[in-house]
């Protein structure tokens, strides 16, 4: 069964009721899910291969680490595009690719309609990256994706999960850890996590 990690940072927490609030403007919106996926990348990253080396400093030499595995970065489009600045700051060189998925209002079903996937992976280990896992349609479907394309390590990374998403991960994607912010307490009847923080997508581009 997918591994669960909520988060118990108090600066997460923190800046996490600041990004529910409703009168949160986009602006500070976008700088919150930016700050608060650069903290949630450094847990999940913290199984990372590494390699050591020596570097040499003004007085000597000292040991020192490299990283082995290559870190490519899968928003889900929309809303995950405002999760990629806050890792690309701690991982510069991480691949970003996109996949476009959107959820049919009616059914509530991913739909796919962007791939911008290389024909063969480059990196070793994929972080996906989506503000809410609600449903977990749209998760699941993405990692169905990833693996038919081949990457063998794959994470999720998200802000905030419903206990139904969680579960629809867990069942189809056992091996896919799950990094979140929070866990909240259920999907309304149109599949918004609640209490949530309500549409990501909108609140970070101002067009709700």
């Amino acid at each position: 069964m997918s591994p669960v990690h909520v988060s118990q940072h108090p600066l997460i927490l923190h800046k996490l009721g600041k990004l529910r609030t409703v009168s949160t403007e986009p602006k500070k919106f976008r700088e919150l899910v930016r700050e608060i996926t650069g903290l949630l990348a450094y847990e999940a990253t913290a199984d990372l291969q590494i390699s050591p080396t020596t570097v040499r400093t003004p007085l000597g030499t000292a040991p020192a680490a490299e990283l082995e595995e290559k870190i490519g970065l899968i928003p889900i489009l929309r809303a995950g595009l405002g999760m990629v600045e806050g890792i690309w700051e701690l991982m510069p060189s991480a691949e970003v690719w996109h996949i476009g998925i959107y959820r049919d209002e009616k059914t509530l079903k991913p739909v796919q309609y962007y791939n911008k996937l290389p024909t063969e992976p480059r990196v070793s280990v994929c972080l996906i990256l989506d503000p809410m896992l609600a449903t977990g349609g749209s998760a699941v479907a993405t990692v169905d994706i990833l693996k038919n394309w081949g990457v063998k390590r794959i994470k999720f990374v998200g802000l905030i999960g419903a206990p139904e998403g969680i579960t629809a991960m867990q069942s189809r994607h056992p091996d896919v850890p799950i990094y979140l912010a929070a866990v909240d307490d259920h999907l309304n009847d149109v599949g918004y996590i609640v209490p949530g923080l309500g549409d990501a997508g909108d609140r970070q581009f101002g067009t709700g």
